[in-house]
């Protein structure tokens, strides 16, 4: 029998998730952040690197291009890292050494994704987009399938299983939240007056003092973000490092490798109806999200009429809030069991989504720049109905695809968790990538076209309104699906004599 985790090393694993989803919450807060602006931060020394406009077909926008592309990249390099690391012979494991390969040059990439400046709505920059891009999903895959495989074979039991959920919730949450700093300290702020006929901004932090240095207003604006990535970047290397480092994979799992190929472990990975199921609903799940972590800068700014510093405000008080309810998930899931909690997880979204749908009506809260005590309002009431959904939704999944994997391991005799984790990175990334499609698609309906730029059209609050409806109906389609899960039948078969609790709770 190998040695279980103890609290500090299901911990130091749970440091690992703070690293990647830092970098991951870099993409997804300022892909089109900072390559689409807002009218405001154009005016504030924002370049439009590519073009904002429905450039393809009257509907996609290139950077919604680039994101569907990329996922046809994705649907070969998921399943064949997941079969290579299920495969693994190494005598260090089959998990540990693709995480050290991979941190490195997977926070590199993301700090090189940012770093051009080819000039506003160059076709190099397109290009440069599209590469980089291809290379971060490449190396998110390398770290995250073998980094969420080992949840389910550190997750000895129930219990183990739903610490180590928690633990890489938390970090996850405040790797996200860690993403949105450059909001405080780059960039530019407040509209001051009007200087030589144009209106000036207050400089932020890095802005300030790249301006102090003799850069261009444009050069700083862009600077000072590309500075905030690069240390953000660091700190995530350093944190997904350490278990990659500190965890010594082989004293704590007798890995035995799978001896199917890559076609056949997938085809039966997705044979298994009750990870259909899952993967249907986790789908949708990550495309509402998404769409409202790429749509937070532009909720807070274009719809309740705040500056974007407000945003870490916010998506800290959510993240603190979440992390409120996260030492009483287990207790809940004791009570009522998984699959209850992430349906009622859904709902609970939904409803702040529809309440920021409902901030969004033009007319309703003043224009960007100019946010009143209903701004105030809208926000706070977000933050607090979205609590307790995000600490559901941030825990429990883990939980029922480690569930999932070992299910099939035990009826098959296959060990494939890297297969399972991958379809969920797959899931992860395929619903980040359509949010983005969306998002930047949506957003942009009824948008303000300046007669000197007709290229480039700038977000409105009609296009805010219809974005945060369709995260509502993603959400509750994924409450509808998750109904078919068939939880009884997964626990029993893997359920052991310390997991009685948790197997009482679902009859």
């Amino acid at each position: 029998m190998k040695k279980r985790l103890t609290k500090k090393q299901m911990i130091i694993f749970s440091l690992g998730q703070f690293g990647w989803s830092l970098l991951g919450g870099i993409i997804s807060a300022w892909l089109v952040t900072f390559f689409i602006p807002t009218g405001g931060d154009v005016n504030a020394g924002a370049t439009m690197y590519i073009t904002s406009g429905l450039v393809i077909g009257g509907f996609l926008t290139i950077i919604g291009l680039i994101t569907a592309l990329s996922r046809l990249f994705d649907a070969v390099t998921d399943p064949l890292i997941a079969s290579l690391s299920d495969r693994s012979t190494n005598k260090r494991g089959r998990r540990i050494p693709f995480m050290q390969v991979a941190a490195i040059p997977f926070a590199v990439v993301t700090v090189l994704l940012f770093c051009i400046d080819f000039g506003a709505g160059s076709w190099a920059n397109i290009l440069w987009v599209s590469i980089m891009i291809v290379l971060f999903y490449l190396f998110m895959t390398m770290y995250c399938t073998p980094y969420n495989s080992l949840i389910s074979e550190f997750g000895q039991n129930q219990e183990d299983r739903m610490f180590i959920s928690t633990s890489i919730s938390f970090t996850y949450l405040f790797g996200t939240l860690f993403a949105y700093l450059p909001f405080v300290l780059a960039g530019a702020s407040g509209k001051i007056g009007v200087t030589e006929g144009k209106e000036a901004y207050s400089p932020k932090l890095f802005t300030g003092l790249l301006l102090k240095a003799g850069m261009s207003p444009e050069g700083a604006y862009a600077w000072s973000f590309r500075i905030c990535f690069i240390i953000l970047a660091v700190i995530a290397a350093v944190m997904m490092l350490l278990p990659a480092f500190k965890l010594k994979e082989t004293e704590f799992i007798d890995p035995k490798p799978s001896n199917e190929n890559m076609f056949r472990s997938l085809t039966a990975t997705f044979k298994n109806k009750e990870f259909r199921v899952f993967a249907g609903s986790d789908v949708m799940y990550w495309v509402g999200l998404t769409m409202f972590q790429t749509g937070l800068p532009f909720f807070v700014k274009v719809s309740m009429g705040f500056d974007a510093g407000l945003v870490i405000v916010f998506m800290g008080g959510m993240s603190i809030l979440a992390a409120v309810f996260y030492p009483f998930v287990t207790k809940f899931v004791k009570k009522w069991g998984k699959k209850k909690l992430v349906i009622a997880g859904f709902l609970g979204l939904a409803i702040c989504y529809a309440i920021t749908a409902i901030s969004s009506i033009p007319g309703l809260l003043p224009s960007e720049g100019e946010a009143n005590i209903f701004s105030w309002l809208f926000g706070i009431v977000i933050m607090l109905l979205s609590s307790l959904p995000m600490a559901l939704l941030g825990i429990i999944p883990q939980s029922i695809i480690a569930d999932v994997a070992e299910a099939e391991a035990k009826t098959t005799g296959q060990n494939r968790e890297g297969m399972f984790f991958a379809a969920r990175t797959f899931a992860m990334k395929l619903g980040q990538s359509v949010a983005m499609i969306l998002f930047t698609s949506i957003s942009f309906i009824g948008g303000i076209v300046k007669a000197d730029d007709p290229n480039n059209i700038y977000p409105s609050k009609t296009g805010m309104l219809i974005a945060a409806l369709v995260a509502v109906a993603f959400c509750v389609l994924g409450a509808v699906i998750l109904m078919f899960y068939k939880e009884k039948k997964v626990m029993k078969t893997i359920a052991k004599e310390e997991d009685a609790a948790f197997l009482k709770a679902i009859y």
